[in-house]
């Protein structure tokens, strides 16, 4: 049942007072060292017979072992896999094993406890409301309406909002997670985990796409994706910006011609060229204009233009794999986050191990541990 969780914290500490790893574990109860990695990270629950042997193993308590949770309380996560790797409820078990690590930061976070930053009344995909919602967000972060949004105009928002920004070092394949959006309904509080191994263009996109979700933090579901998508192009392309670029790759005769003259486009905004070529689309349709038929070497112009620049984390690190004072360092710098001040009062206060690192963070041990030490 969804309502049923294994009590890590509880699980972690009888563990290691019989002194057993997660490998003697398994041998224990006679399951695969990956079964007792999954209980661990909250992507699978025992079956009742290995629930039971559980329990007798590390003496504990069924009550102990096993925690319900109020279906109000459940961290409510949203992210999408890249590519076509379907999300299942495994990952989404593990994200909201992650909020529930997060709830035990929220004491540490510099905010406010008593008032919630405004968020949206009625969140929309209807063209005009976004636009006008696009024209009203620029205006407070310092932005008009004919030039590029910024990621310091972004992140400026998030901190107004007081979302949590946590930039992460999470590797380039499929499998992987652009961003991932957790709300916590019991403390109010929004946390954002942003994928640094990603495209620059892209990066913008997911960080708009974040921020959709954080001011529409009551949706849920596709309904919810399909807002943060709409909010992301409308924000980072409005009408006013995608008026000329209508006019401009029209003018274009070939298709050949028109590709050009939209990498061109969304080269100058750094935003995607599929980003720009539906937006350019949504304002013909609205102003029942003719569309822009660029087939699929829309998608081929968007990986070309990509191969042009480095992933944004080999941009900031200089190509090479960072430091734990120059993450950390540079992570607070540039996003204005509070996350790592944050995670080290914790740390300090709890007496909390790199384990605790390596799960909030979702990364490997090694690189958990190499943190923990910076920030202890």
């Amino acid at each position: 049942m969804k309502d049923r969780l294994l009590n890590l914290d509880a699980l972690a500490e009888a563990m290691e007072r019989n002194g057993l790893n997660a490998a003697q574990l398994s041998a224990r109860l006679g399951v695969s060292r990956e079964a007792v990695s999954n209980w661990l990270k909250a992507r699978s629950f025992p079956r009742p017979d290995k629930l039971l042997k559980l329990a007798l193993t590390l003496s504990m308590r069924f009550d102990e072992l096993v925690v319900r949770e109020a279906p109000e309380r459940t961290p409510v996560v949203a992210f999408r896999k890249r590519g076509a790797v379907k999300i299942t409820e495994r990952h989404l078990l593990h994200a909201q094993e992650i909020g529930r690590l997060l709830r035990h930061l929220v004491p540490f976070l510099p905010f406010d406890r008593f008032v919630r930053p405004a968020t949206l009344k009625q969140p929309s995909t209807d063209y005009d409301y976004l636009q006008n919602l696009s024209s009203q967000i620029r205006r407070e972060v310092g932005a008009s309406d004919h030039e590029a949004i910024d990621f310091p105009h972004l992140i400026r928002r998030f901190t107004e909002l007081q979302a949590v920004l946590i930039p992460v070092l999470w590797g380039e394949k499929d499998k992987h997670e652009n961003a991932l959006h957790i709300f916590l309904p019991d403390s109010m509080t929004t946390w954002v985990f942003l994928n640094l191994d990603v495209e620059v263009h892209d990066f913008k996109f997911w960080m708009a796409h974040e921020l959709g979700h954080v001011l529409a933090s009551e949706l849920r579901g596709d309904v919810a994706e399909d807002f943060a998508d709409a909010f992301a192009g409308a924000l980072l392309f409005p009408e006013q910006l995608t008026r000329q670029a209508y006019r401009r790759v029209s003018a274009e005769v070939s298709p050949g011609a028109r590709i050009n003259a939209l990498k061109a486009v969304a080269d100058e905004h750094l935003i995607s060229p599929i980003t720009a070529y539906m937006e350019m689309n949504h304002y013909a349709r609205h102003r029942k204009l003719p569309s822009i038929d660029l087939g699929k070497s829309i998608f081929g112009a968007a990986k070309n233009l990509s191969k042009q620049y480095h992933v944004l984390s080999r941009a900031l690190f200089e190509e090479r794999k960072p430091s734990p004072s120059e993450y950390v360092r540079l992570a607070e710098q540039i996003f204005a986050t509070p996350f790592f001040e944050t995670l080290q009062k914790y740390l300090r206060a709890e007496r909390k191990g790199p384990g605790f690192v390596q799960s909030v963070l979702d990364i490997p041990l090694l690189d958990a541990r190499e943190i923990y030490a910076e920030l202890s």
